[in-house]
């Protein structure tokens, strides 16, 4: 018959589940930050982080800051009335991926490019 001293059983008891709610913390604080909201916002991302949006690459980029220099994106219209190319299928893309004009994503699939002035 084995004994279990039950002071060590208590003791390696207590540093087991210490590792194991560690990891339990270390797994939930990255869930969260995985969900968290990712965003970045159009009127003020740089080359590098435009660029790592699917779908847009160097011309695209180049378009987006020459744009914004001259006034920036006041809303998912306004980029799309100005920027060549972007219709709301692709604003959609963009938004679901954590672009944001304005701090806001794309509301909804149905957006309408609008009329150029």
């Amino acid at each position: 018959m084995t004994r279990v001293d039950p002071l060590t059983a208590v003791a390696s008891s207590d540093i087991s589940m210490g590792v194991h709610m560690k990891t339990l913390l270390t797994v939930l604080a990255t869930i969260l930050m995985a969900s968290s909201a990712w965003a970045l916002e159009v009127n003020d991302a740089s080359d590098a982080e435009l660029q790592s949006i699917k779908g847009i690459g160097p011309a695209t980029s180049t378009a987006i800051q020459t744009a914004r220099k001259a006034k920036p994106f006041s809303s998912w219209s306004d980029l799309m009335s100005r920027i060549k190319g972007v219709g709301s299928v692709t604003a959609k893309r963009w938004s679901d991926q954590g672009l944001t004009v304005k701090g806001a994503k794309l509301a909804g699939s149905g957006v309408k490019k609008a009329a150029k002035p």
